[in-house]
């Protein structure tokens, strides 16, 4: 995991399925999903947050948390959905990034994502290692965590 994979918004990029897509170049195995490098790597500063926040939209800030009226509506949202859906807050990420720092959160995240069986980034979408788990996906495109 890398800190420009860190999105403004709390999002870790490298847990994405459009990023891991990408990684992992898996629409050559039949999948048909949009590649991603991440937020910050093609220069969106945020996907989520970006086209709604004049301070993240022009890069004045780095992350959410640096601004004043942290944590806003749009942000509390997309943390609701996140935390309901997909097993992750950003708000909470961002507040372990202000005080641990991102090295401390990369180290946090890795633990916390790592595939028991291989070792490689589970994805927060669907809760699958796509390495090992590859063809659970194959089965149900629109698989999400722990669906049978």
């Amino acid at each position: 995991m890398y800190e420009k994979l860190i999105a403004p918004c709390g999002m870790n990029c490298s847990l994405c399925i459009s990023y891991q897509f990408m990684k992992n170049d898996l629409n050559k195995q039949g999948f048909r999903k949009k590649y991603c490098p991440g937020c910050i790597p093609r220069g969106e500063n945020c996907t989520h947050m970006g086209d709604r926040c004049e301070l993240l939209g022009k890069g004045k800030v780095r992350l959410c948390y640096e601004c004043k009226a942290f944590p806003c509506k749009r942000l509390k949202s997309l943390d609701k959905r996140y935390r309901t859906k997909y097993h992750m807050s950003m708000i909470e990420n961002l507040k372990f990034i202000k005080e641990n720092g991102l090295e401390g959160f990369l180290k946090k995240e890795e633990e916390k994502w790592q595939c028991p069986e291989c070792g490689t980034v589970i994805c927060c979408h669907n809760g699958l290692c796509l390495n090992c788990n590859l063809e659970t996906l194959q089965r149900n495109k629109k698989y999400r965590w722990n669906e049978e």
